[in-house]
């Protein structure tokens, strides 16, 4: 046999195959049993994480991550400010911060969407775009409205869900949504009430949220 003819059959490698590239031909070498093993067993995996995350009331569903992760967040920004006062000064003053309002933003279209709407012009809840309330005399009513609830229920107390920062901050989002008077499912419910206050000089506890890091 000359030096360069390769055997048709060898006894590791297989049967030699019949395509040829550059003058060199191969052994048709089956991959090996460990490699399918593995394949399977990703296959299985695969199938058995799905069923898990789609499943189990223990799987730590994309929501949950995202409401520790903003948690964590906003404790982090708090933790410079301190407390926030529930008063007319505060809400006014928060309503015409940018940087608080956009955190206040995500956070109502996190707990808020289902019932006001991703703008708030109000689906199961009220419209929050005109000028119309049902339980807003002041602008400070706010605070005990999403503290405690109202309407017998139908709208749910966050004060065991939500920290005093965190009703503020959805106080003063709510309230600057007044005057974009979107079109909503419900129509107008409740009367008219007074133009909200001007803003005044800011407390020393609304400054800014620092920058992450």
């Amino acid at each position: 046999m000359p030096e360069h003819q390769l055997p048709e059959h060898h006894p590791e490698h297989g049967n030699l195959l019949d395509h040829e590239y550059d003058g060199i031909r191969e052994y048709d070498n089956p991959t090996p049993s460990w490699w399918h093993a593995i394949f399977f067993a990703c296959i299985f995996w695969g199938l058995f994480y799905f069923v898990f995350m789609q499943t189990s009331p223990i799987a730590p569903l994309p929501r949950a991550k995202w409401e520790a992760a903003q948690q964590r967040e906003t404790q982090r920004l708090f933790a410079d400010v301190g407390e926030f006062d529930h008063d007319q000064a505060t809400i006014l003053d928060l309503m015409h911060n940018d940087k608080w309002m956009t955190l206040a933003a995500s956070m109502f279209r996190g707990r808020c969407v289902s019932c006001h709407g991703s703008e708030g012009q109000g689906l199961v809840g009220p419209n929050m775009t005109d000028d119309y309330y049902k339980n807003i005399k002041q602008i400070t009513d706010f605070y005990n409205v999403i503290s405690n609830g109202a309407a017998a229920g139908a709208m749910p107390a966050w004060k065991n869900q939500l920290n005093n920062n965190e009703i503020v901050l959805l106080c003063a989002y709510v309230a600057s949504l007044r005057g974009e008077n979107l079109p909503g499912p419900r129509g107008a419910e409740g009367e008219i009430i007074p133009p909200w206050p001007e803003p005044t000089e800011a407390p020393e506890t609304t400054k800014e949220p620092a920058s992450g890091g």
